[in-house]
């Protein structure tokens, strides 16, 4: 190797790359388009016969009872805490190392989130921050799947069954996981009593936007359905009030609660229904890049890999590398520029929810959860998604070590 190539390009060296890829990105082929476009000049285009096709395909491969689409992860985090009877006075608990959703649907609902601390070795919610966040105020838990590897789910469903907690599952990220343990197993969406997923574009799958909650419980289930359209119902014999049939006609509904307008198109429901058909290719292909990179890290001196828990059979949705700080003459955003200088885009997931402005009005502040902010400072997340080849990986796992060891100590 030539001086020119162990020298990061950020400091005049040869990138690893000439053309930049980044962290993630959708993979949509002719099928995915065909279906779309046959959905957009068919006689329905919302309300149609493709959402109730994504529902029932949604039910077959998680293994649910009732899968229930909406417009995004986001509407599908507040269907599941408002289905769950959360409220003014309850607290949820979360984790700060997620997306604000999580968080954000207990304040939908005018509950609080509380924030337990994450594992330092697998970074998903610690068990044992949930016991000791427990108040008598608490609800539910929302438990996130980061990364896409499940939580403990045997030691999360003991505590939520001895709290009498709704168990609500942000399962963002996993899509294609499964969870094999001695008190909880299946697909993920099987098994939590509210399972949340996202469909944005850098997902597993995706429907430009997208989400949906599945649960095995046919009351929450009726309740995600009524609040996802305004809280209406169409069917006569649902009404609670007396109809006069004579003088009313089909046109008739009645709004039962106050709901919203959550739905997905038809068009977003063909291209999931289309993406579902390659979903264990995509899942096959993001463990082979995993693999590899597992392979490529785990002697890295200076790199911290992500460990997963022998329960959890995990489709990742995102690889995080951890930076060691403390063997690296380089901070993580010297790190990271100059990834991106070796045309290697990284993104950083995530900032810990509560170091928000809107948090801080709440009285949380730095500090709160102190494994979770050790982890942020030194994560990233580097290229995953099923359409990287074999040579785009070994241009990141290049540009990982190149850095690497430039800037050890």
């Amino acid at each position: 190797m030539s001086d020119k190539e162990r020298i990061p390009a950020i400091e005049g060296g040869d990138p690893v790359r000439k053309e930049k890829i980044d962290y993630g990105r959708q993979w949509i082929n002719d099928d995915d388009v065909k279906e779309v476009s046959k959905t957009l000049l068919s006689d329905f285009i919302t309300c149609g016969p493709k959402v109730e096709e994504l529902e029932h395909k949604l039910e077959s491969y998680t293994g649910a009872k009732f899968a229930s689409v909406c417009s995004n992860g986001t509407a599908a985090l507040h269907l599941a805490c408002a289905a769950a009877g959360v409220g003014p006075g309850d607290e949820v608990i979360t984790t700060p190392l997620t997306f604000m959703a999580s968080a954000n649907c207990a304040l939908y609902c005018g509950a609080t989130p509380v924030f337990a601390d994450v594992d330092i070795n697998t970074y998903n919610i610690d068990p044992k921050s949930i016991r000791e966040k427990i108040t008598d105020k608490t609800k539910a838990v929302v438990a996130v799947d980061y990364t896409g590897q499940c939580c403990d789910f045997d030691e999360i469903r003991k505590i939520c069954d001895e709290h009498k907690l709704v168990l609500i599952e942000d399962a963002a990220h996993s899509i294609g996981s499964a969870y094999n343990g001695k008190v909880v197993s299946g697909k993920v969406g099987s098994y939590a009593d509210l399972t949340c997923f996202s469909f944005h574009p850098v997902k597993t799958i995706t429907g430009g936007e997208g989400g949906a909650v599945l649960t095995n419980n046919e009351e929450y289930a009726r309740k995600v359905k009524l609040l996802r359209s305004h809280g209406i119902v169409r069917n006569h014999g649902e009404f609670i009030d007396e109809c006069d049939e004579n003088l009313e006609g089909i046109w008739y509904y009645e709004q039962q609660m106050l709901g919203f307008n959550y739905r997905m198109t038809d068009f977003q429901a063909a291209l999931l229904c289309s993406q579902m058909n390659r979903l264990d290719f995509f899942v096959s292909r993001r463990k082979e890049i995993v693999a590899r990179y597992n392979e490529a890290f785990k002697d890295l001196d200076g790199l911290i890999v992500q460990q997963e828990i022998p329960e959890s059979d995990t489709s990742r949705h995102l690889y995080v590398i951890r930076l060691d700080l403390k063997k690296l003459k380089c901070t993580r955003k010297q790190f990271f520029d100059a990834m991106s200088a070796e045309n290697v885009q990284c993104q950083v997931h995530y900032v810990p929810v509560y170091w928000m402005p809107v948090y801080h009005k709440m009285r949380h502040q730095k500090g709160e959860c102190p494994v979770a902010e050790e982890v942020y400072s030194g994560i990233m997340s580097i290229p995953l998604y099923p359409k990287l080849t074999d040579s785009d990986v070994e241009d990141v796992i290049k540009a990982v070590t190149k850095l690497v060891n430039y800037y050890h100590v």
